[in-house]
Order: C-alpha cells, then sequence, then structure tokens
C-alpha cells in the first residue's frame, strides 16, 4: 500500500498522540499552546492517517514533539519514515531558506533512545518525569 507524508493541521495529530501516547488522559492533554506555531507531519497509508510529527523553530534550534505512529502499526518503519523526513526538512530549511537551525532535539522518552540514536542524536544529561514516564532530551548537531 501506498504510504505517503504531508503537511497537516495541527487539530489533525491530536486523536493520534492522545491514542497511542497517553489513552488514559482526556485528549486536551496532547494539545500543545504552540500548535499553531509548528508544522504537522502526518504519515498516511491509504487515506488512513497512522502516524504523526510535529516540528518547532526557536532561537536557532529545531525541535520535534509528539511522535506517534498507530499502535497496530509500530514496528514496521514508519516512525522512521517519518524522522528521516523531519530530519530532511530541518536540513532543507536550512539550505533554501538560509536559517541558521544548529541543532535538532526531542524529549524521548528513556525507553525510546535506541530509536533516537539511529538518526544521530544523542543523550544529553538533561532528564525528567511527566506523568510516571522517564524522558531524556536528546540532540543532534547540525553544523
Amino acid at each position: 500500500m501506498l504510504v505517503k507524508i504531508t503537511q497537516i493541521a495541527p487539530e489533525d495529530t491530536w486523536h493520534l498522540r492522545h491514542t497511542v501516547m497517553w489513552p488514559d488522559k482526556p485528549e486536551s492533554y496532547v494539545k500543545l499552546e504552540e500548535d499553531k506555531q509548528g508544522t504537522h507531519y502526518g504519515l498516511w497509508q491509504g487515506e488512513e492517517l497512522i502516524g504523526v510529527v510535529s516540528l518547532f523553530y526557536k532561537n536557532g534550534k529545531a525541535q520535534f514533539r509528539k511522535l506517534a505512529v498507530k499502535v497496530s502499526e509500530q514496528g514496521k518503519g514508519y516512525g522512521s519514515k517519518l524522522l528521516a523526513h523531519l530530519m530532511q526538512e530541518v536540513t532543507h530549511q536550512n539550505t533554501s531558506q538560509n536559517q541558521n537551525i544548529q541543532s535538532i532535539w526531542c524529549n524521548a522518552r528513556s525507553d525510546k533512545t535506541t530509536f533516537y540514536k539511529k538518526f544521530g542524536m544523542l543523550e544529553t544529561d538533561k532528564t525528567f518525569n511527566k506523568g510516571g514516564i522517564d524522558y531524556v532530551i536528546m540532540e543532534k548537531l547540525l553544523s
């Protein structure tokens, strides 16, 4: 089946973010204040949205948030496709828009760090816990 990645509206990310990341919380828990300032991507399998991720630029850094792939579709490479697309977008922004984006970073769930390391991201010494889940900030320098 054909898989494609397109830009989507912030509200199109909320259902998948909710059901994948925080199903035991209200949907409002996954809505970000900065959603309107971000660029949001959806990965489609045919007509079905099965993956989402959101990208934000601030102070020379790109941050991606809320990478989520439908539970039944996890482990099939869709998250990798989304993240590779995101890395390409940030690189494209740097070259075509003369942006000076120095790094890309995320708040990674501690049990997912191996996934992000495949993309050249490194763990920082910054960690925190949210909703009973441990996180580590991971970053990749782009210069």
